[in-house]
């Protein structure tokens, strides 16, 4: 699959997933906001992990590059995402309330790509040395 077409599906997986969830236990929002607060990090911790295991062990070389750039493109792709919903459509949310309550949350997916990418990077060059 085309490195681009991949890191785009990937990156709307790991956006639509959290979004399905939150849909599923908006309820909680109301009556319980902490929790669910707390639950929406780490699914999409979850995913991004799993996204992040699955692009990154299938290619070659230059790990570190490749978990900042799919890390920028995820990040990038849920704010765009969501702005069309939240600002743009039918929720209706002020940008900075957004800013504030979301999409701080979404710093956490370069993260972890770059995280997997500096460490498989650092793997990779104990096993060249080997």
């Amino acid at each position: 699959m085309n490195k681009y077409l991949k890191t785009g599906l990937f990156g709307f997986m790991i956006w639509l997933i959290p979004f399905a969830v939150s849909v599923l236990i908006f309820p909680l929002r109301v009556s319980q906001r902490q929790l669910f607060e707390s639950i929406m990090p780490v699914i999409i911790a979850i995913w991004t992990v799993f996204f992040s295991i699955f692009y990154l062990s299938r290619i070659k070389s230059d790990f570190l590059k490749e978990g900042i750039f799919i890390g920028i493109a995820w990040l990038l792709i849920s704010i765009v995402l969501d702005l069309m919903i939240f600002i743009a459509g039918p929720l209706k949310m002020p940008l900075w309330d957004y800013a504030t309550d979301i999409a701080v949350i979404y710093l956490m997916i370069p993260t972890i790509t770059t995280g997997f990418g500096y460490l498989m990077e650092q793997r990779a060059r104990i096993n060249q040395m080997d």
